[in-house]
């Protein structure tokens, strides 16, 4: 299985890119994943609410012309639907088992992502309705991929 992660902004954070690396590495024998971040719209910090939409559009433009028509496109989105770590773990499993090779997460840039990418997903999911900061969710979202796939395996970590 191929998982993509396309995720707005660049990562500088040392130890988010040491994280995310080291769960790509434990990755290598469950899945290819590739990571591909697209640029943030520069904004003020203040924005109208036609500006903010202007920001989200100009940004999903950018991750649109990165997902695969054949994708299976999740979109990391506050009000998604609410999985458990098997919950996530069944889903993929089942998209393995009935043909789908290539899934790819989304991640929105801090004002979330716009209406083109939400109808272009095929699943919205919440990790809870707290707010993350987007850089800190792909390490959340690379460990919670690695568990999904040894709880599959029935290997020791989940717990």
């Amino acid at each position: 299985m191929h998982i993509q992660i396309v995720t707005v902004g660049k990562l500088k954070e040392k130890y988010l890119v040491q994280g995310i690396a080291e769960y790509v590495k434990r990755l290598g024998p469950y899945a290819r994943i590739t990571i591909t971040e697209v640029a943030d719209e520069k904004a003020p910090e203040i924005l109208s609410p036609s500006e903010e939409r202007q920001v989200k559009d100009k940004e999903g433009e950018r991750i649109l012309s990165h997902l695969k028509d054949d994708a299976h496109v999740i979109a990391l989105a506050i009000d998604g639907e609410l999985w458990s770590s098997e919950d996530l773990a069944a889903h993929l499993d089942k998209l393995g088992t009935y043909g789908t090779s290539h899934v790819t997460f989304v991640i929105g840039g801090s004002l979330g992502l716009s209406d083109a990418v939400l109808k272009r997903a095929d699943k919205k999911l919440s990790f809870g309705r707290l707010t993350y900061p987007h850089q800190l969710m792909r390490l959340i979202l690379v460990e919670q991929v690695y568990r999904a796939f040894r709880i599959n395996r029935g290997e020791p970590y989940h717990r």
